[in-house]
C-alpha cells in the first residue's frame, strides 16, 4: 500500500511538471551566437573583404585598409607593375609612435585610418589632434607644424576666404588681411551663406548660437561667388524632453527646424551673386522656395554660368537650370516631370561644358534611364539607355571618347535585379557593353583618368573578390583580395538563400532571402522572424556579401528562429510601376506580399512554423512592424517597433511629400497607425530613444496613447538620451531578442544576460 502510495505520488508530480505552463528555458548559448552575429563581433570572423580604394594624386596607385589576420593593414597598391605590398613598415612605425607619444601601439591596430603620401615618399596622418610624417625610407618620424586654419572658403586661387560675420557674406584677402562686408541686409534668422541643419539641436533654457554650414560656391576664377540667403523667421520646431540631462537634476527641453507635410509657414531659400571685384550683389531669378527642397546642388559650369537644380513642391517635377552669372538670369536647359513622384533619391545629372550638352537620368519610359540633351537648344537628343532595367549610377564619364560608364541592375536575364553590374555605352546609345559579367553585385571604384577600375564582386553566397580592371574591355588586371571566411564557417554559419515568388498580383517577380540558425536542424519547427523595411527609397535585401554576415538578422536567426526579408511591390530599385505602388499608399508596407511570400516558403520548408510569425523594424520599418499586427493580426503574433513613424503627418516634410502627395491628403491620417490601433492582438513592444531627433518620441507616445485609447494591451521602452542610432544600446538589443523568445518561441530567456561578457568590446 505504501509503495503504491509513493508510485501515485511522483505520478502526480510528473503530471504537474507536464501541466506546467510549457516554457523552456532558453539555453545561454543561443544569446552567446546571438551576440557573436552583432555585426560588430561578426566582422572580426571574415578577414581581407573588400577594398576601398583611396586614389594617389594623379597616379594611378591606390591605398586602401584592410581587415586581415594581422589586424588592421595599410596595403599599396602600384598599377603598373601590379604590385601589392605594406604602405609603411606598421612595426617600425609603432615603434617609432609609442617612443614619442610614450604609449605603446600595436603595429596592427594604430589609432588613425586615413594616410596621404608626399612626393618624396613619405606618409602623412593625423593622431590626437597632431600631423605627422614618417619617412618611408629613414624611418623617421617627426610631427609637422598644422597650417594655420583660415576661417571660411577658400577660393580656388588662394587669395580669399569667404565667411559669415553677424549674418552677412565677407570675404577676407589673406594677404593684406583686409576685410571686405558683401552683404549688408542680413539680420538673424534671414542671414546669408548658412543653413542648418534639421537635426540641429538647440537647448531651449540656453539658446546659444545652432551651428550652421557655410554655403558658397566660388567660381573657377576666384572672382564670383554664389550662395543662399535662408529666411527662417516663420519656421516652426519640433520639441524634445530629455529626462536625463548629462549635467544636474532638471530635465531640459531641447527644439530644432522641422517643416511637417503640408505646412506653409516655411523656412524659404533665396539664392544670390556676389562680384569680388566690384562688390555687387545680383539675385537670381528663382523665386524663393522652401529650404528641405534644397539639397546643396549648385555647381559652376564655368566662370559665366551656373548650374543648379530646382525641385518643385510635390516633386512632380525637376528642372535642371542655367544661370547668367553677370545677370542673374536663369533658363531652364531639362525638366522631368511625372504624374506621381520625380524620385530625388536617385536624381543625376551633368552638365558637359565643351560639347554643350547635359546628361540626365529619368523614369518617364517606365525605367530609370539616362538621356542626352543639347544644352544650347533645350532640346532631347536621344535617350542613352533602354530596356527593362534599371540604371542605378554613372560611374565615369569619357568626355573625349563619347562614353558612359554606369552600373545597372535588372539588365543580365534569370539574375537577380538588385545585383549591380558595369557598363559602358556611347553618348548615342550605341555599343553598350557589359564589362563586369560575373553574376555577382559589383561595387566599383574608378582611377582619376577614368581607364582603370577596382571591382568587388560578391553575391549573398559568394565571398569578395577584389580585382583591378581595364575600362576598355572589362579584362582582369589583377587579383587584389579575396575574403578569407574560414573562421566564419567554423561558427556553422551559412550562406542566406535567395527566393524569388509572385507578388499578389502572381506576374511580378518579389526577392528576398532565408537565414537559418548556424545549429539549424531540418527535422525542428522554428519560428519565423519579417525582418522588415518597406520604404519606397530602399531595398532590404541584402546582395553582397558584407550583408549576408553583417547583418542584425542572422542574430534573431540564432536565436533559433527563420528569419526572412521581403521586398515587396512599392520598394525601389525596379521598375517604375513596381515603385509608384506605394505612391500615397505607404500604409500598405507590401503585407500582402509579405504573407503571400512567408507562406509559400513555409509551405516548401516544413521545419517553418506558420503559426509563428513575428517581425521587426526600425524607423519605417518601426511603422512597417506596428502596421504588420493591425492589419495582418492573424497573421503576424509578435512585434518589436523601434523609432517608428507611425504617422506620416509628423515626418520630416520632404519623405512623406515624396511618397504621399502634396498638399496633404485624407490619405495621410487613414494610413496612420493610430487610425487602427484598436486592431492589435498580438504582442507588440514599442520602442523610441528619447533624444531622436529624425523621427520625433511623439510618433510612439501618441500610438501608445491611442492603444491606451482602445484598450489594447501593449509594451513599451524609453531609451534615455539616445536618438534615432539606438543598435548600440545593449539594453535594448536584448529586451527586443528576449521578446521574441518569451512570445514567438514560448521559451524564457536566460535571466538578465549582459552583452559585451563574451566578446572583447571595441
Amino acid at each position: 500500500m505504501r509503495n503504491s502510495n509513493i508510485f501515485l505520488f511522483l505520478l502526480l508530480l510528473l503530471l504537474i511538471s507536464s501541466c506546467d505552463s510549457g516554457i523552456k528555458n532558453l539555453n545561454v548559448e543561443n544569446y552567446i551566437s546571438a551576440e557573436q552575429f552583432i555585426p560588430k563581433n561578426a566582422a572580426k570572423l571574415v578577414f581581407n573583404n573588400n577594398v576601398r580604394a583611396n586614389w594617389i594624386d594623379e597616379t594611378d596607385n591606390f591605398w586602401y585598409t584592410l581587415n586581415t589576420r594581422k589586424g588592421k593593414e595599410f596595403l599599396l597598391v602600384n598599377t603598373a607593375v601590379k604590385t601589392k605590398e605594406a604602405a609603411f613598415d606598421h612595426i617600425v612605425l609603432a615603434e617609432r609612435i609609442s617612443n614619442l607619444l610614450d604609449t605603446v601601439y600595436d603595429p596592427y591596430k594604430l589609432p588613425f585610418n586615413r594616410i596621404s603620401f608626399n612626393e618624396d615618399k613619405r606618409i602623412e596622418f593625423t593622431l590626437k589632434k597632431k600631423i605627422y610624417h614618417f619617412d618611408n625610407e629613414t624611418f623617421e618620424l617627426v610631427e609637422i607644424e598644422r597650417e594655420t586654419r583660415v576661417k571660411g572658403e577658400k577660393s580656388p586661387d588662394g587669395k580669399w576666404t569667404a565667411y559669415v560675420k553677424n549674418h552677412n557674406l565677407h570675404i577676407k584677402n589673406l594677404s593684406t588681411q583686409k576685410e571686405i562686408q558683401l552683404s549688408w541686409d542680413g539680420i538673424e534668422k534671414y542671414e546669408y551663406a548658412q543653413s542648418y541643419s534639421w537635426y540641429n539641436l538647440v537647448d531651449v533654457d540656453n539658446p546659444k548660437e545652432a551651428k550652421s554650414e557655410l554655403t558658397v560656391k566660388w567660381s573657377p576664377d576666384s572672382e564670383k561667388i554664389a550662395t543662399i540667403r535662408t529666411d527662417y523667421r516663420k519656421a516652426k520646431h519640433l520639441y524634445l524632453w530629455q529626462s536625463v540631462p548629462e549635467e544636474g537634476m532638471r530635465a531640459k527641453v531641447w527644439s530644432y527646424e522641422r517643416p511637417l507635410p503640408g505646412e506653409t509657414d516655411l523656412a524659404m531659400v533665396e539664392f544670390v551673386l556676389f562680384d569680388v571685384n566690384t562688390r555687387k550683389q545680383t539675385k537670381i531669378g528663382i523665386e524663393p522656395y522652401a529650404s528641405f527642397l534644397y539639397w546643396g546642388s549648385m555647381e559652376w559650369l564655368n566662370n559665366d554660368v551656373l548650374v543648379m537644380d530646382r525641385r518643385h513642391r510635390g516633386f512632380k517635377q525637376t528642372d535642371i537650370i542655367e544661370v547668367n552669372a553677370r545677370t542673374g538670369k536663369t533658363r531652364a536647359v531639362a525638366s522631368d516631370k511625372m504624374d506621381t513622384y520625380v524620385d530625388v533619391n536617385i536624381s543625376y545629372y551633368k552638365a558637359l561644358d565643351k560639347s554643350r550638352e547635359l546628361i540626365m537620368n529619368s523614369e518617364k519610359d517606365g525605367w530609370n534611364h539616362l538621356y542626352l540633351y543639347d544644352w544650347e537648344n533645350e532640346e532631347l537628343k536621344n535617350q542613352i539607355t533602354t530596356g527593362k532595367f534599371v540604371v542605378k549610377n554613372v560611374q565615369f564619364i569619357d568626355e573625349k571618347n563619347r562614353q558612359i560608364y554606369f552600373t545597372a541592375g535588372g539588365k543580365e536575364a534569370g539574375r537577380n535585379p538588385y545585383l549591380n553590374h558595369l557598363y559602358v555605352v556611347n553618348f548615342d546609345g550605341s555599343d553598350l557593353v557589359l564589362l563586369t559579367p560575373e553574376d555577382a553585385h559589383h561595387e566599383i571604384s574608378f582611377n582619376k583618368k577614368g581607364d582603370l577600375f577596382i571591382d568587388n564582386y560578391s553575391r549573398v553566397d559568394l565571398p569578395t573578390v577584389s580585382i583591378l580592371r581595364s575600362a576598355k574591355n572589362g579584362e582582369v588586371l589583377m587579383e587584389i583580395e579575396k575574403a578569407d571566411i574560414a573562421d566564419l564557417l567554423a561558427t556553422g554559419w551559412t550562406y542566406p538563400e535567395v527566393y524569388t515568388v509572385k507578388a499578389r498580383d502572381s506576374e511580378t517577380d518579389v526577392w528576398g532571402i532565408i537565414r537559418r540558425p548556424s545549429h539549424f536542424d531540418s527535422s525542428k519547427s522554428y519560428g519565423i522572424i519579417d525582418a522588415t523595411y518597406s520604404g519606397p527609397q530602399a531595398v532590404k535585401m541584402a546582395v553582397d556579401f558584407t550583408g549576408a554576415f553583417r547583418s542584425w538578422d542572422q542574430s534573431f536567426a540564432e536565436l533559433g528562429f527563420i528569419v526572412v526579408t521581403v521586398d515587396g511591390l512599392g520598394t525601389a530599385q525596379r521598375s517604375k510601376k513596381f515603385h509608384d505602388f506605394s505612391y500615397k499608399n505607404l500604409g500598405d508596407i507590401g503585407a500582402d506580399d509579405h504573407e503571400k511570400a512567408i507562406r509559400e516558403l513555409a509551405a516548401k520548408y516544413r521545419f517553418m512554423d506558420i503559426d509563428r510569425v513575428g517581425i521587426f523594424g526600425h524607423s519605417a520599418g518601426g511603422y512597417d512592424a506596428a502596421r504588420a499586427l493591425l492589419v495582418k493580426p492573424d497573421f503576424y503574433k509578435v512585434g518589436v517597433s523601434s523609432a517608428g513613424n507611425h504617422d506620416h503627418r509628423l515626418a520630416k516634410a520632404w519623405w512623406p511629400e515624396l511618397y504621399m502627395g502634396f498638399p496633404e491628403g485624407p490619405e495621410y491620417a487613414e494610413q496612420a497607425n493610430m487610425a487602427i490601433a484598436a486592431n492589435l492582438k498580438g504582442k507588440l513592444l514599442l520602442v523610441h530613444g528619447d533624444m531622436d531627433n529624425n523621427v520625433n518620441t511623439i510618433e510612439t507616445l501618441q500610438l501608445a496613447n491611442a492603444f491606451m485609447e482602445a484598450n489594447r494591451d501593449f509594451d513599451m521602452l524609453i531609451l534615455p538620451n539616445k536618438t534615432h542610432s539606438i543598435y548600440d544600446h545593449k539594453f535594448f538589443t536584448r529586451k527586443r531578442w528576449d521578446y521574441f523568445v518569451k512570445h514567438l518561441m514560448g521559451a524564457e530567456p536566460p535571466y538578465q544576460y549582459e552583452l559585451g561578457t563574451h566578446f572583447e568590446e571595441e
